[in-house]
């Protein structure tokens, strides 16, 4: 990652964040006898799609129905999932389709729409926290989006997994169907120009509090 001002870094994960469990996450067979349960896919898999509909440009006001959208295709093609990727990455798939329709969306309305600002899953902060962590936590996720927002949608989708959700790349490459080669040029775009943008704001901190 790079150097990240003050304010973002609370929102950056230290280390990779807990895998959906096993029976979910694995490259399943497509036995019909082992079939996927839609109820333990969304129990497992609800918390990585909410954050990252955000993650992906989907307005605050909107999250809620792009989730519920996400899901909506899983339920529908579940008994066609083939096991030839992790559930996940499957289900980050039709996340980056159903994202990409919800920004198309609100460029058409109006290039300036925002939503209502609603609590993401992101921004819950632990219970045991202070409210100092919380604040920090807060505006860290605030300026994280704002920095995923200046990326194209190409190399977001690719720095989200990989330094979000901490997904190799070949994970990555299965989840956006590609090839390595792409996933490594946009992954090294992504980080550059993720490194100017946090540069950019570090600066901007440093003005603020000068």
């Amino acid at each position: 990652m790079p150097q990240v001002p003050p304010s973002l870094d609370a929102a950056l994960p230290r280390t990779a964040p807990p895998r959906v469990p096993a029976a979910v996450d694995a490259r399943l067979p497509a036995a019909a006898d082992e079939q996927l349960d839609f109820e333990g896919v969304y129990e497992a898999c609800f918390d990585f799609v909410w954050r990252n509909a955000r993650r992906l440009g989907v307005p605050d006001a909107q999250v809620d129905d792009a989730v519920q959208e996400v899901f909506l295709v899983v339920h529908r093609r579940l008994s066609d999932f083939e096991g030839r990727s992790s559930v996940k990455t499957w289900i980050f798939g039709i996340l980056v389709k159903v994202a990409s329709d919800h920004r198309r969306s609100v460029r058409r309305k109006s290039p300036h729409a925002r939503g209502a600002e609603v609590v993401d899953a992101d921004t819950v902060p632990d219970e045991g926290a202070n409210p100092d962590e919380r604040l920090a936590r807060s505006e860290g996720v605030r300026l994280l989006h704002k920095l995923l927002d200046e990326l194209d949608d190409d190399k977001r989708a690719v720095f989200v997994l990989a330094e979000l959700e901490q997904m190799t790349a070949p994970e990555i490459a299965a989840a956006l169907d590609l090839n390595l080669n792409t996933v490594y040029a946009r992954l090294r775009a992504a980080r550059h120009d993720f490194n100017q943008f946090a540069l950019r704001e570090r600066a901007r901190d440093t003005w603020r509090l000068g």
